[in-house]
């Protein structure tokens, strides 16, 4: 039992064996359009329907609530990675301070969290991606637009698997180079959103905001195990506000850690919620929600409904092109984690080996293959709220790493605190849990059921392994 709990000593990045460092490229500004390109994308431009169809114009709050548990979660966050400024994120802290077969299981959900993330980031692109050439005249087959569906036709989601692949090669061509063009494109992302709220601001009706909780406050159970209302929409939409724990992984690529960490992962949660909420009321007060609850590309259907076909496109257009940053952010923070579990024995080591621009290709690679077939074959609800369990699992081990080293070491070097860390983090680990609670039963049980088969391939793979026990 002692075994299960042994800590591991982090090693900086400028500690690392020469051949495992990798290039140090990235400032503050990088990490910040970093967590706004992570942040800001399925979630306001495909999730908000989803949203919106299980809260009603109540949705507004479940965006807030969301925003509030992960805001707590942030701050734990900022703490953890300027006092471990190590990749990893969540599963490095927790194998500090916490023990081993905690950080197993943290992470496995966090392979859970980005691959699926990916995933479904992957497919809402394709929602925009197929509407946008629908309006350039091209249809694409039916079958090669979408995954199959229960009771439905067999189908396969191309576009998904496509920019999956660019973005996969984008990442292996160099950190510095893909920050750059992540930059760009998030502005591109804002300028659009921008744009949705002018045209659509006019049109803001207050009768549309009636009903204003059609299926209450809490979480009610439906159709198909689907959880209505407020917190039943926010257990859902909570996948709109993380990203941030993404600029975590990106510790040992970044110009000063102690610093630049902190600014990243507050700066983007603040800009980001902040967008969302503009941009969600001003979507349920042009249309009424029942319109577009449903769409697979809901800033676009809003846009046409009140007769601006012309800009629906160009919303549509700069999305296809924008929402691939926040596949390369998790696709990036997924690649960091997978290299740090092979680096610790958990992985094959031949899949923590470098290139010789400092990236870790073959574990990116592999990655994108992985998350390609899930995209290809699954629907996005599904994929959006499983990846939520694999982040409430995640966010609860920082907050209470925040709390057990507050306890244990106290005098710890702390470049920046959490305000009020015993409210704080306390808050975020029940907010977390309750989150976990309002979702989908079948959500719930594929989880444990996911972290049952890590701990089988713990125990008879990795446990020997890994490299603290060598």
């Amino acid at each position: 039992m002692t075994g299960l709990f042994r800590k591991k000593i982090i090693l900086h990045g400028d500690d690392q064996p020469v051949e495992e460092r990798m290039a140090r490229t990235l400032s503050w500004p990088h990490l910040v359009a970093l967590g706004v390109g992570a942040i800001v994308g399925t979630g306001i431009l495909t999730l908000i329907g989803v949203g919106a169809d299980r809260a009603g114009p109540a949705v507004l709050l479940s965006f807030a609530i969301a925003g509030a548990i992960c805001a707590c979660a942030a701050l734990c966050y900022a703490e953890m990675a300027t006092m471990i400024p190590a990749s990893g994120s969540a599963y490095t802290y927790s194998y500090a301070v916490l023990g081993e077969v905690i950080a197993w299981v943290v992470g496995w959900s966090l392979i859970l969290e980005y691959s699926l993330v990916v995933s479904t980031v992957a497919v809402g692109w394709s929602g925009y991606a197929v509407g946008f050439l629908h309006g350039l005249g091209i249809d694409l087959p039916d079958w090669a637009t979408h995954g199959p569906s229960i009771g439905g036709a067999f189908g396969i989601n191309l576009p998904a698997v496509f920019i999956i692949a660019v973005v996969a090669g984008l990442l292996t061509l160099g950190t510095r180079e893909s920050a750059r063009i992540n930059t760009v494109l998030v502005l591109v992302k804002i300028v659009t959103l921008a744009l949705f709220v002018a045209v659509a601001l006019p049109h803001f009706d207050p009768a549309n905001l009636h009903p204003f909780a059609p299926y209450g406050y809490g979480s009610v159970a439906g159709d198909g195990g689907v959880k209505y209302g407020v917190m039943g929409a926010a257990a859902i939409i909570f996948f709109a506000f993380y990203g941030f724990d993404a600029i975590s992984t990106a510790a040992e690529e970044t110009r000063n850690p102690e610093r630049d960490l902190a600014i990243g992962i507050i700066g983007s949660m603040v800009a980001c919620t902040a967008i969302y909420m503009i941009v969600a009321a001003v979507a349920v007060g042009a249309v009424h929600f029942s319109v577009f609850g449903k769409s697979s590309e809901p800033l676009a259907l809003i846009l046409r409904q009140i007769g601006q076909g012309g800009v629906a496109t160009i919303v549509a257009a700069a999305a296809a092109i924008a929402l691939p940053t926040v596949l390369l952010g998790f696709l990036y923070g997924q690649s960091r984690i997978f290299l740090v579990m092979a680096r610790d024995g958990f992985l094959p080591p031949a899949l923590a080996r470098l290139s010789t621009r400092g990236t870790p290709a073959r574990i990116t690679l592999v990655t994108a293959v992985f998350v390609s077939v899930i995209a290809a074959l699954t629907p996005l609800d599904v994929i959006a709220s499983l990846a939520n369990a694999g982040t409430l699992c995640a966010f609860v081990a920082v907050a209470a790493c925040v709390l057990v080293l507050r306890r244990r070491d106290p005098a710890a070097r702390r470049p920046f605190r959490t305000p009020l860390a015993w409210v704080v983090a306390p808050l975020a680990i029940l907010g977390c849990v309750y989150l976990f609670t309002s979702l989908q039963v079948v959500t719930q049980i594929s989880f444990l059921a996911w972290n049952a088969v890590g701990l089988a391939v713990y125990f008879a793979y990795g446990r020997a392994r890994a490299t603290v026990a060598q």
